[in-house]
């Protein structure tokens, strides 16, 4: 295999990273915007010792599962979407694939295959987002994505997986921005103000909240751009400054200042309100979290008797929709807004039987296992890199019976799950849900039992 060279290649599977697979002459080849099925013209832009890279020069014979999108004008440069080529049964079918083989190679599991949860809704379906700032070509401002596994900026003026709303909201700040020449954060010289603006809105209640993130503890004009989004008649319930002044990659800083309005928006689940703080993790799509967060109390089991530890709580979302049906929800997370929040959840919708703490998972769990407290139910929604092993040999010291696990990276999912087995807790039960329609995300759901088979 030679760099340039013309191949041509059957796509026989798509991996994690959204790119295609094929072999040629016993070598893999990986291939951008490609789908299971497709007989492509490959040409070859990087060699590998064990495996390639290329890009599709010609599509020779279509996949029956390829679509042709043409919602996102900017969909194969910008670094949101992988999927916008590939049908939608397709994608959810693909993702639990992945899921499950992950399970079985790294988790060493064999669960039973279960069907996947799709989304409600594969358009339209973020709550939020976070667009950096940025200086196009004629010096004029503007918000967009980062291409991928780049950080150049990509001009964004309407994205199909958001609120038609928020491209409103977009313009209005650029437009504000240029016309008082406010400065643009260089993230080399770490030099100018804006960073980003960071929409989140209610899709139970139609609330919105605009935070500006910024490189300093003012923002010049802020009542002038107060003024430009109060009249586009949208329910801003709150306008906030991020202040974000250290020299990371990390868009939120972990200040705010409420500069109109309250400093939250509420929002719906499961008949529940909830107050939610720009800092606050709340899922993105509001009507698959609701699917999500009843599949993980269906897991659960719950009983009048119980007590119930959830770990990486955030605002009480998930605690506080099961704590009627348990005898106390204890949460912990270490984002003291987020803390604040749950405390006050519980006091909007009138739940006494909640206590939440604000500190690390670990230090939490250990804390209650001193209290000598009978857990029964531990559930867990950690980020992205997943569960330390310490606390997980933590949860299995306080023996409760189920560990109900929600994940947004399968892989650290399922290495997780093998070290809970390796201390005796198997995974009875596996669920895919797609809270990210077309892209190469999905959230799983794991029911871990003790000494279960």
């Amino acid at each position: 295999m030679e760099k340039n060279q013309i191949i041509t290649l059957t796509i026989n599977d798509v991996m994690s990273d959204g790119n295609g697979v094929g072999r040629f002459e016993d070598t893999a080849v990986f291939v951008p915007f490609s789908v299971t099925g497709d007989v492509l013209e490959v040409k070859i832009l990087k060699v590998l010792k064990k495996y390639c890279f290329g890009k599709i020069e010609r599509i020779i014979t279509p996949s029956l599962h390829r679509i042709d999108d043409t919602s996102c004008p900017v969909f194969k440069k910008c670094g949101g979407c992988s999927f916008r080529h590939i049908d939608y049964a397709f994608e959810v079918d693909t993702k639990n694939n992945w899921v499950f083989k992950n399970m079985q190679r790294i988790g060493k599991t064999e669960p039973e295959k279960s069907e996947p949860i799709a989304s409600k809704d594969e358009k339209r379906y973020r709550n939020k987002a976070i667009y950096p700032v940025g200086i196009d070509e004629n010096g004029k401002i503007f918000t967009g994505f980062y291409s991928r596994r780049s950080h150049r900026l990509i001009k964004i003026e309407d994205c199909p997986l958001h609120p038609e709303f928020f491209s409103l909201i977009t313009a209005a700040f650029a437009d504000w921005a240029n016309d008082f020449k406010v400065s643009v954060y260089d993230e080399i010289h770490h030099k100018g103000l804006l960073r980003a603006l960071y929409i989140r809105t209610g899709v139970g209640t139609g609330q919105t909240m605009v935070t500006i993130i910024a490189n300093g503890s003012a923002v010049p004009h802020a009542d002038k751009l107060i003024q430009r989004l109060e009249a586009l008649n949208i329910n801003i319930v709150s306008v906030i400054l991020n202040i974000n002044r250290e020299n990371t990659n990390v868009l939120l800083g972990k200040k705010c200042v409420t500069l109109s309005g309250k400093g939250y928006i509420t929002e719906k689940l499961l008949g529940n309100s909830y107050n939610i703080s720009p800092l606050a993790f709340l899922q993105v799509n509001h009507d698959t979290c609701e699917i999500l967060y009843s599949k993980a109390i269906e897991l659960a089991q719950p009983q009048k008797d119980d007590i119930v530890l959830d770990l990486y709580c955030g605002a009480g979302t998930i605690g506080l929709s099961i704590a009627d049906k348990v005898k106390m929800v204890i949460g912990a997370e270490i984002i003291p807004e987020a803390v604040e929040n749950a405390k006050e959840n519980a006091l909007l919708n009138k739940i006494d039987n909640a206590e939440f703490i604000c500190a690390d998972a670990a230090e939490a769990a250990k804390e209650i296992a001193k209290r000598g407290l009978k857990i029964n139910t531990v559930i867990v929604d950690p980020p992205r890199k997943g569960l330390d092993r310490s606390l997980i040999e933590t949860i299995c010291k306080m023996e409760p019976s189920k560990v109900v696990m929600i994940s947004c990276d399968h892989s650290t999912a399922a290495r997780d799950v093998s070290i809970f087995k390796e201390l005796g807790f198997q995974a009875k039960t596996i669920r895919s849900v797609d809270m990210f329609p077309r892209t190469n995300h999905v959230e799983t759901i794991v029911l871990l039992q003790r000494g279960a088979l």
